[in-house]
């Protein structure tokens, strides 16, 4: 999607929407999170982080590679700036530094903390089955492949990519120390210091070859769904008095206030699966056992080929087990060949790209799902916003410019994930192919698969009022009667978005 040329109109309607985006945020009270999509409507959409990352969601895929970061030990000579934005501590980083183990290059733009406060040392935003840690640290990284700066990359499906690592409260750090020793210069919001280099490379844990990997979003305003996640399995610790440094030095409200407001408690909660998958790069330790291997990326093209092209009628009768989870021990009958040579492609092109970064731009293709075939050009979720917004504008509306987004983008953004292997394929992005289809064919389809859904028995209130079909696609109405419940298809997999939980 690119940007187009804007009448007076449009200028006018992307002036309003540059206001409510300048609308003041917080974690809690009357702009808490639970407001933030009033004015930011993507924090009410699809793929959205944190997330809890539980054992149920893991995948293991064998083609991960280790995390290789570069130029991460700064000189004390280098000048870095700490400051404080109003939510949070954050350190800017040279472009020097970014990321060689991705299909991109990405640079380092800035790290920032999230933490509990002073009585409750849980702040972490991703938690692990459940358990929150003391504190989270981001170093936010942007597509530098494609993009000249942070601003231009921030809005874009293949825009950024993040490395989390969850911090608890234990033995003393000394490389937390190299910046916790200035906060007191930025106690309230803007300030800002500068502050001598340091290695950033001893914030992250010992071991990057074990990590979470995920499809998501920034955890703050605007909340683009923009971010390659990729969170270390291995905590760090801080000592007690480093975290209290952190959770009770800073402050939201400028010197100039009248009423101090502490900065504290600056985390998002755990947001919904939507169908996504969370790749990990280890299979081993506790909890892990009988953890599924990923299925090949090449046969998830093979099954999103054949809904593009292939007999749909054929595949509602006979091959509707492709298209679930539950059929991918099938799947992977011959497959381990293709994992083994795709794992050694990866560890091939990653030697050559370290040797010749100028390879990283020859050959890379996003392999999201488009009109046009198995790849189309990334989301650009500010052009989208303004096109969905002047849609709704015409027809009076506008309030209902949250759900419009996330029925626009949730399609999208699966077919992309599930092609990479990061998320199981729901019914919307399914209809989304489908639209394209001979409109018989694609109903035998379409009324397989949600007669398979009704027939789980246990289908939640909020799912029903998308069966038979809706806004999701453009096919008409399938009536899929009531059978009695059947154990033939026990794929909660069906779910389009997981209301439930």
């Amino acid at each position: 999607m690119h940007f187009w040329s804007f009448t007076p109109i449009a200028l006018l309607e992307l002036t309003f929407l540059a206001v409510l985006h300048g609308a003041k945020w917080t974690y809690n009270g009357p702009e808490g999170e639970h407001h933030w999509s009033k004015h930011y409507p993507y924090c009410g959409g699809a793929f959205q982080s944190p997330i809890d990352i539980q054992s149920k969601l893991l995948r293991f895929d064998p083609t991960l590679l280790p995390i290789e970061v570069q130029n991460y030990n700064l000189s004390p000579n280098e000048q870095l700036t700490l400051g404080n934005n109003g939510h949070s501590v954050q350190i800017s980083l040279p472009s020097k530094m970014y990321i060689s183990s991705l299909p991109h290059r990405y640079t380092a733009a800035q790290l920032h903390f999230h933490w509990g406060s002073y009585g409750r040392a849980a702040g972490s935003e991703h938690t692990v089955n459940s358990r929150q840690y003391a504190a989270e640290m981001h170093v936010v990284h942007f597509n530098s492949d494609k993009y000249h700066n942070m601003s231009m990359a921030v809005d874009k499906s293949d825009g950024l990519a993040v490395l989390g690592v969850l911090i608890e409260v234990g033995e003393f750090n000394q490389a937390f120390e190299q910046f916790l020793r200035f906060i007191n210069g930025i106690k309230y919001k803007d300030q800002r210091i500068q502050m001598p280099g340091f290695n950033i490379r001893a914030l992250l844990p010992a071991r990057l070859d074990e990590y979470y990997r995920y499809d998501g979003s920034l955890t703050t305003p605007p909340c683009y769904p923009s971010v390659l996640w990729t969170v270390f399995r291995n905590h760090v610790t801080i000592s007690r008095q480093q975290f209290q440094a952190l959770a009770t030095t800073l402050y939201s409200s400028h010197a100039q206030d009248s009423a101090a407001v502490p900065l504290k408690g600056n985390y998002r909660k755990p947001q919904l699966a939507d169908s996504r998958v969370v790749l990990v790069s280890f299979k081993e330790g506790r909890g892990l056992r009988g953890i599924h291997t990923v299925t090949s990326p090449l046969t998830r093209r093979q099954i999103v080929k054949q809904l593009l092209v292939g007999d749909l009628a054929d595949l509602a009768d006979e091959g509707l087990y492709r298209l679930l989870p539950s059929g991918s021990e099938k799947l992977r009958v011959g497959m381990k060949e293709d994992l083994k040579d795709l794992q050694s492609e990866n560890r091939a092109k990653s030697k050559q790209q370290t040797l010749n970064p100028s390879l990283r731009k020859k050959g890379q293709t996003n392999r999201s799902v488009g009109k046009s075939g198995l790849a189309e050009d990334e989301l650009s979720y500010v052009s989208l916003e303004h096109r969905v917004f002047h849609q709704l504008k015409l027809s009076h509306r506008e309030h209902q410019l949250v759900q419009a987004l996330r029925d626009a983008v949730f399609p999208e953004l699966n077919l992309k994930s599930y092609l990479d292997c990061k998320s199981d394929l729901a019914l919307p992005a399914i209809r989304h192919i489908l639209r394209g289809r001979p409109t018989d064919e694609a109903l035998e389809l379409d009324r397989s698969l949600t007669k398979a859904l009704m027939n789980q028995g246990n289908m939640s209130t909020a799912l029903k009022h998308i069966l038979p079909m809706t806004h999701h696609g453009s096919l008409s109405p399938a009536t899929v009667p009531r059978e009695p419940q059947s154990q033939s298809y026990p794929h909660p997999w069906l779910l389009p978005m997981e209301w439930e939980d």
